[in-house]
């Protein structure tokens, strides 16, 4: 009986216990498991609805979507004709402008081709008239007529209103330009006593002074000084000179140092101007004045065929021997006297210039010592001694000055004659004519 009361008693307190602290966790858990559950079915009952008012979207904004695509393919394809009619407008009025264009470059291109036909029958044609023009000049008569004819033509020529300038000292300054005049009248004075050997003496005195100046350029600038006293420099020159050169010389030397020069190298320059000045009037003299010029002139066309030996003698670094040396055996006894003498001393004081440029310079000094003018002549073949008379009469009266002729063969003119005088250009060659010609055919 006690048995059982003591379990009756334990299960007691086993439903107390159970009742006390299991059942309330175990009624709230179910109640929020049933919470949730409820929960769970509104919200599913709330995504059902969203479902169902999405698929009526949906079906709404399909419908609305098919109605805009067929407004959309219905704007394409009134679009699409729209721009294929403009399509249709531009394409008819690129070919008309095609059409247009292909028109005018084939009139172009027809009229290209008729200049070019032009232009190559006339081409041919002046080509043919130049054959024609040489194989009729090809005879020596004929071909001495067409300067005949140019002289006829240059006969009734206006006569020329060109004013001349010394060539050989155009450019100095004009103090240095009119020191040179003096001392040339100076040399007119002191030379008429002298015969050709003192000329000679003179010359070489002079030269030697060139170089002695060039060796001493203090005592050149000294001398040259345009602040200094005039008769303070002339008797500097006499101290240093007197006794060692000729008294011609020393006058002549007195009178550079009394100018007043625009620089030193005019003082050295108009020294040696007066130097070469005083082996032409030995030439006068001897009365080769004439062939020494000529000569002259030949040596310079020497040189412009001879760039090499122009160089060699234009070296002044090389001594002045060995360059003389060299000019000796190129002139290998052709020279007079005169005119060999005027190149040796001329290449013997070269420093820095060109020899074939102090040469020309030598040749046209000399052409104007006789107060004339040269008047550079291209021939196709030589002249006659009347054709050269005429045309030295004819260049006096047109140019107001007696003129010195220096003649240059030049088979390519043909016939005719090219005169240059100055910077004038006279131009009567059968070969210009003919290029003339065809610079000149119709387009």
């Amino acid at each position: 009986m006690s048995t059982f009361i003591g379990q009756l008693v334990g299960f007691a307190v086993i439903i107390f216990l159970v009742w006390r602290y299991v059942v309330p966790p175990v009624r709230t858990m179910m109640k929020n498991q049933q919470e949730t559950v409820r929960r769970q079915l509104e919200e599913n009952a709330q995504a059902g609805q969203k479902v169902t008012d999405a698929d009526t979207q949906h079906a709404k904004a399909l419908e609305e979507a098919k109605a805009e695509a067929a407004r959309v393919v219905d704007e394409a394809r009134h679009d699409a004709e729209k721009i294929a009619e403009q399509l249709r407008a531009q394409a008819d009025t690129e070919l008309e402008r095609i059409k247009t264009q292909g028109a005018q470059q084939v009139q172009q291109l027809r009229q290209q081709l008729i200049r070019e036909l032009r232009q190559s029958l006339g081409a041919e044609s002046v080509h043919r008239a130049g054959g024609m023009v040489r194989d009729f000049v090809s005879d020596p008569a004929e071909r001495s007529a067409t300067v005949d004819r140019f002289l006829a033509e240059l006969d009734e020529m206006a006569p020329s209103n060109k004013v001349f300038e010394d060539a050989v000292t155009s450019e100095l300054r004009a103090a240095s330009r009119e020191s040179l005049a003096q001392m040339v009248r100076q040399l007119d004075g002191v030379v008429a006593d002298l015969d050709v050997d003192q000329l000679t003496g003179m010359a070489s005195d002079l030269a030697s002074v060139v170089k002695m100046l060039r060796k001493e350029p203090l005592l050149a600038r000294h001398v040259s000084d345009p602040s200094s006293d005039t008769g303070a420099r002339a008797q500097l020159v006499e101290r240093l000179l007197s006794g060692k050169v000729s008294d011609a010389a020393l006058e002549v030397l007195k009178s550079a140092a009394s100018q007043r020069w625009s620089s030193t190298s005019d003082l050295v320059y108009g020294i040696q101007h007066i130097a070469s000045l005083a082996l032409l009037v030995r030439a006068e003299r001897d009365g080769q004045i004439e062939d020494v010029e000529d000569q002259l002139f030949r040596f310079s066309r020497i040189l412009d065929a001879e760039p090499r030996l122009v160089t060699l003698l234009s070296e002044y670094t090389v001594p002045a021997d060995r360059r003389i040396a060299l000019l000796t055996n190129v002139l290998h006894g052709r020279a007079s006297r005169n005119a060999a003498d005027l190149l040796r001393q001329t290449v013997e004081l070269l420093h820095g210039e060109r020899a074939d440029e102090a040469v020309r310079e030598l040749a046209t000094l000399a052409v104007s010592r006789r107060g004339e003018v040269i008047a550079h002549v291209r021939a196709a073949s030589e002249l006659s001694e009347a054709q050269s008379n005429r045309l030295t009469e004819l260049l006096t009266r047109i140019y107001g000055h007696p003129v010195s002729l220096q003649l240059d063969l030049d088979p390519a003119l043909i016939g005719g004659l090219t005169i240059t005088v100055g910077d004038e250009v006279i131009d009567g060659s059968l070969a210009s004519k003919l290029a003339s010609a065809e610079n000149h055919l119709p387009d």
